[in-house]
């Protein structure tokens, strides 16, 4: 599909974290302590994650979140503006920035604790938030800031008439007036149970539909699966690669499917194209850093 002009606008509120990695052959268990053969820092979070995603894949992309007053906020907010993301919301609070302390496994797998820091501060929009939000095409949420942040950025998407794309991770129990906001949920297969209370993913994106009009799960080395009312259920598979780590997958996935979206592609296409992007980040290491340019995800 070519490309359409002007891009689409997406403002991500969510998290920025510094990611503090250790990668070893396989994760401790409790009590234990295993040899690791590399640690990295990555900037990360889940919402500063799915900003550079979709940045590289196309979009304008305004970043609306927080960092604290370390060294870690100062390398965060460059990271994001080198991607192409407009900082100029991302507040400094004083203290330390998020953290996520993460042990990569030599099957790629993960374990990961966060740490929220500055995030924790984001409460509420400011005026200049909401303008921001009106301007946008989609709206991208996730878990790692304070629920009612989530709840304030869902209702002014709402009142603007934007697109509403909620990533319910971490898994927590939310509110259903929350998810009555929302426009297009995109839980991988664990989070879409837990939300549903149904193991089976084909069955807990129809329970989802009750409350949401859109559900996409993420089904890892399987692929993903689309569901709206009214429609057939979709299933696209996902690229056979070999992971090295798939700390960022969901993310990078997220916001390629809303740069896809938003330029109008079909849903199978959309969600074929958001899963060549993420099959190119499980290849590399790290969170932000192993995100593709849109020339890369063109190139498969």
């Amino acid at each position: 599909m070519t490309r359409t002009w002007p891009p689409p606008r997406i403002a991500v509120l969510g998290s920025t974290n510094m990611d503090l990695v250790a990668y070893v052959a396989r994760a401790p268990g409790l009590g234990e302590t295993v040899a690791g053969r590399e640690f990295r820092t990555v900037p990360g979070g889940k919402g500063a994650n799915q900003a550079v995603a979709a940045a590289r894949a196309g979009a304008e992309v305004s970043m609306i979140g927080a960092v604290g007053s370390d060294d870690f906020g100062v390398r965060l907010r460059t990271a994001l503006a080198e991607s192409g993301v407009d900082t100029g919301l991302l507040r400094t609070v004083d203290g330390p920035s998020g953290t996520a302390h993460i042990v990569v496994d030599d099957d790629g797998g993960n374990a990961i604790v966060v740490v929220p820091g500055a995030n924790a501060s984001v409460t509420g929009l400011t005026p200049a938030d909401e303008a921001r939000i009106a301007a946008a095409d989609a709206l991208l949420l996730q878990l790692e800031l304070p629920l009612e942040a989530v709840v304030a950025g869902a209702r002014a998407a709402r009142r603007h008439g934007v697109r509403t794309v909620l990533t319910p991770s971490p898994a927590r129990p939310l509110p259903h007036d929350l998810l009555e906001l929302i426009d297009l949920l995109v839980p991988n297969e664990h989070e879409a149970s837990g939300l549903a209370g149904v193991a089976d993913p084909r069955a807990a994106a129809e329970e989802l539909l009750r409350v949401v009009p859109e559900v996409v799960v993420t089904l890892g080395a399987a692929g993903s699966l689309y569901a709206a009312r009214g429609a057939r259920p979709v299933t696209v598979p996902a690229r056979r690669v070999r992971a090295v780590d798939t700390t960022a997958a969901g993310d990078t996935f997220t916001g390629a499917l809303a740069v896809a979206l938003g330029e109008g592609r079909a849903v199978p296409d959309a969600l074929a194209w958001a899963s060549a992007a993420a099959s190119l980040s499980v290849q590399r290491a790290g969170a932000s850093s192993s995100m593709p340019y849109r020339s890369e995800i063109e190139a498969l």
